[in-house]
């Protein structure tokens, strides 16, 4: 039944869902929470097993969530199960330099304590936020989630979106969401092209053990052949994004684990005392991927199958969480309306809403990766000056911690904390 608050007026029954979500990682099952809350019937179209998603083990993949994005998780009901094993992110400390010859003397500092708000963020494991999620969207009224199915066709026409199904089910609703990811087949399946390159750049990720607590400090160090990410999880424990050239990457990468920390060590530092590996080790190529549109008829993109970008301000999933509050928003306040929730008329409204800022920040990381990851002395002192000047301004800090947090900009409802 309906939410009598939230009412789809205009749901037909003829539709297997109000809403059909391609992709089961993060952001769909999220949008998925935020849309059944309001009465919306959803349908999540998820390609691995729910027994893959929840038999995940420790293995150093993690997310930096911004305030206003714990706000979100908050809002769709997942937040409480998950804070336990979250680490609050309570200082941020970036430096330049080059490996083996530690820091420049230039540097920035954030501390939240600067910010009324509380911690700028939190350190949560993937496989955390993943049980939750399956957890919480088999717990609610008005989600169907479809685990190991994929789509291998989709139509649209003017009164529905339809995708067909591996299995050879066929599947309707008033509107399609790509959720999955940056290679999203909605999106090809739409028509829809993407403008991109790659940065010649592959992360190394693992989680890291060491000696001494990190005290919730997240370090960024900036090399020339890319940036080193310390960022605090729970207990004496942090997960690394170490940036390298592809080549480079590939060869560290075939190293036993004692090699491979023995090339990790004289990035990392001894700041923290002795490391080591804690979980198993992931790489990925690093590049820009933008959509060129973020909807059309019946068809909406949201986060990685939208916007890929360089990890280097950790804000890529951010950047996801708020197109899924922003569209959540659009579609909530269209149905009480009385209006169709596919119609293009409405999803402009989120493409407006959201293309200024996927294209900004895309930008902003592309033009930070380029300034950082190299060894110009040139550059090297305009950008050891700027930092400096940074951190020496009040005003200048302060603004450079509220857009950590999140708190810039036009902000949905569920990121202010309040409901839909």
């Amino acid at each position: 039944m309906d939410n009598p608050k939230h009412p789809s007026i205009l749901r037909d029954m003829t539709h297997d869902s109000d809403i059909l979500i391609v992709g089961g990682g993060l952001s769909g099952p999220i949008l998925a929470l935020a849309l059944a809350q309001t009465g919306q019937r959803v349908t999540v179209i998820d390609a691995l097993t729910e027994k893959v998603r929840k038999n995940a083990t420790f293995d150093g993949r993690s997310y930096a969530v911004a305030l206003t994005s714990q706000r979100l998780l908050e809002g769709v009901g997942v937040w409480d199960a998950i804070a336990d094993n979250s680490q609050p992110i309570l200082e941020i400390k970036v430096t330049d330099g080059r490996a083996c010859q530690g820091p420049s003397p230039f540097f920035m500092h954030f501390d939240h304590a600067e910010i009324e708000e509380g911690p700028m963020g939190y350190m949560v494991q993937d496989r955390h936020i993943r049980r939750e999620l399956l957890d919480a969207m088999a717990a609610t009224d008005g989600i169907t989630h479809l685990s190991g199915e994929t789509v291998t066709a989709q139509h649209i026409d003017p009164a529905a979106a339809s995708v067909t199904l591996a299995s050879g089910k066929v599947l309707t609703g008033q509107l399609l969401i790509g959720a999955d990811g940056r290679s999203s087949g909605t999106a090809e399946r739409a028509g829809i092209k993407r403008t991109g390159w790659g940065y010649g750049q592959t992360a190394l990720v693992s989680a890291i053990a060491h000696e001494k607590p990190h005290h919730g400090i997240a370090h960024q160090f900036f090399m020339p052949p890319g940036p080193l990410a310390i960022l605090p999880l729970t207990g004496n424990v942090s997960s690394i994004v170490w940036s390298e050239t592809a080549e480079t990457a590939e060869a560290f990468n075939a190293l036993p684990d004692a090699d491979y920390l023995t090339m990790l060590r004289p990035r990392f530092g001894d700041f923290l005392g002795e490391i080591s590996l804690a979980g198993q080790r992931y790489t990925y190529p690093l590049s820009l991927s933008l959509a060129h549109r973020l909807a059309s008829d019946r068809l909406a993109l949201i986060a990685d199958a939208a916007h890929g970008v360089h990890p280097i301000a950790g804000q890529g999933l951010n950047a996801g969480m708020r197109d899924i509050a922003a569209l959540a928003e659009v579609i909530t306040d269209a149905v009480r309306r009385g209006e169709d929730p596919g119609s293009i008329a409405v999803l402009q409204r989120y493409e407006e809403w959201r293309r200024f800022d996927n294209t900004t920040l895309a930008l902003a990381t592309d033009g930070f990766n380029r300034l950082f990851s190299n060894d110009n002395t040139l550059m090297r002192s305009v950008r050891d000056i700027g930092m400096g000047v940074v951190n020496a301004l009040p005003g200048l800090r302060r603004s450079f911690i509220r857009e950590a947090a999140g708190l810039t900009g036009e902000l949905p409802r569920l990121m202010q904390g309040q409901p839909l």
